[in-house]
């Protein structure tokens, strides 16, 4: 559109009485270009692109069906309408120029009343696609605003639950924190994407959310506990994985895997079904480490904390029985982080600390 708000034309055709036959029916309504050759017209309509172009075909050099191409590969002027006007009629000149992408043809000697129709209905096609991409894109963009929302409360959700689990035999519920993000970290380290990675942050919140189904008097036991009451203690992954359900959300689909599976052994001689090795799935191999280190070095109703020295030392001597090797491996190169991580997350942080601790 010009600054006078009219529409604006690009004649490209390499005879002067040509465009001066263009110009004379089409001047009073629109702003008028002029190219006379293919890379002119290229440079102009990159510049500032024309709201329609009249194309010649026949021109020395660059062709029109070479401009066309060129315009429609750019993905700023490959928008623009393209009209033909060209005295090749042939239907396989015809054909040639749709499949550049062009959208009309008009023959040479021109006729004034089919060349303001077809220059008007190609504007006004233009017109609506343009409102249509404008209106697609708001809309677009509303629809993810809303689902960003959605799983913003979903991970809130999320994070709640499980500290709503942790408080039964966690004071202060900064269990989960820090297992979230010894679990991202050592995602990482692994391979997991960035998104990945948050994602398992979120989903370990949920890996002891059957311990909602156990008993007080078995989950906070001071001392031992017995093969009976242990057996009780074994059921909390499936009561877990009960809890989460079956779920579209991949957040969620992780988190019942993390909840079956993080008292799961590398050797098999873990629970709830003896897997072993890489048939236990990675997530839960992952947490299975951030679960056990941090309950080690935090106090429990059963045992005092362990200092971060002997807890390392543990998860190495575990490697290959209890936990995957490889991935022990990258949580001990990870000390200085891991440490980090153990310290701003203590369980004696302050309430506002806490309150922040997973981002929502």
């Amino acid at each position: 559109m010009s600054k006078t708000g009219k529409n604006t034309l690009l004649v490209v055709d390499d005879t002067p009485e040509n465009i001066d036959v263009l110009r004379g029916i089409l001047g009073a309504d629109y702003a008028i270009k002029i190219a006379n050759n293919g890379p002119l017209a290229l440079k102009i309509a990159a510049e500032q692109p024309p709201d329609l172009i009249l194309l010649d075909v026949m021109m020395p050099g660059m062709d029109g069906y070479e401009v066309c191409r060129q315009l429609k590969g750019n993905e700023a002027t490959r928008h623009i309408p393209i009209i033909f006007v060209t005295a090749r009629g042939e239907v396989a000149d015809e054909t040639l120029g749709f499949e550049l992408g062009a959208a009309d043809y008009i023959i040479k000697p021109v006729s004034p009343p089919i060349v303001c129709a077809r220059v008007r209905a190609h504007l006004a096609l233009s017109d609506q696609r343009h409102y249509l991409e404008q209106l697609v894109a708001e809309r677009t963009g509303e629809l993810e605003r809303n689902n960003r929302q959605l799983e913003e409360t979903h991970l809130v959700m999320l994070q709640q639950l499980g500290r709503a689990a942790d408080y039964r035999d966690n004071e202060t519920g900064k269990h989960i924190v820090r297992v979230g993000n010894f679990s991202k970290l050592l995602g990482l380290a692994s391979g997991f994407l960035e998104s990945q990675a948050e994602r398992l942050m979120y989903a370990s919140m949920m890996h002891d959310i059957g311990k909602i189904g156990i008993p007080d008097h078995i989950l906070l036991k001071p001392g031992k506990l017995t093969d009976e009451e242990f057996d009780v203690i074994k059921k909390h992954p499936g009561i877990g994985a009960e809890i989460i359900g079956e779920h579209d959300a991949e957040v969620l689909k992780m988190a019942k895997l993390i909840a079956l599976g993080h008292h799961e052994k590398w050797n098999g001689q873990g629970y709830p079904y003896g897997l072993s090795g890489t048939d236990i799935p990675i997530v839960a191999r992952i947490v299975a480490i951030a679960d056990v280190f941090d309950a080690l070095t935090c106090v429990r109703p059963y045992k005092t904390a362990w200092p971060l020295e002997k807890a390392l030392e543990l998860i190495a001597k575990s490697a290959g029985e209890h936990f995957d090797p490889n991935l022990v491996q990258l949580f001990l190169e990870a000390e200085a982080e891991v440490r980090r991580i153990a310290t701003e997350y203590s369980d004696v942080a302050s309430e506002s600390e806490e309150n922040n601790g997973i981002p929502a």
